[in-house]
């Protein structure tokens, strides 16, 4: 996975980048191509506003979460928790998906609807 650091309007620290990227490889998944993360304070003087956006590009729609927090290192912990939670509900959607499809092939294969010459090996395995 690649991941790109961007911060916008001040030069992000070698140690805010290192924990970036420990948090983003701890997402487990096969799927992510690449990581945009965005780091930005707001124009005001509230501290509360320090802002980081990630954007997971993955296959199909892209994931994307946004936090604000006193601290950037904060921020980030809260998107890499939202982004796993987002794939793994992913996750789950594709399997049961599939164990789906997979309950119909076999209740047609039962049923004897199914031609034996249509039906493949690699269909009652997905």
């Amino acid at each position: 996975m690649d991941i790109i650091i961007q911060s916008l309007g001040f030069k992000a620290g070698e140690s805010i980048e290192q924990f970036i990227t420990e948090k983003m490889n701890g997402l487990k998944s096969e799927t992510i191509i690449r990581a945009n993360v965005t780091l930005f304070k707001e124009p005001d003087t509230n501290p509360e506003n320090n802002y980081c956006e990630v954007r997971l590009e993955v296959p199909g729609n892209d994931l994307f979460v946004k936090k604000n927090s006193q601290y950037f290192e904060t921020s980030v912990s809260e998107c890499t928790d939202v982004l796993a939670s987002m794939l793994n509900k992913a996750k789950d959607v594709s399997t049961d998906r599939r164990q789906a499809q997979t309950m119909e092939i076999q209740d047609a294969l039962i049923a004897g609807d199914v031609n034996d010459d249509e039906t493949e090996l690699e269909d009652v395995i997905k």
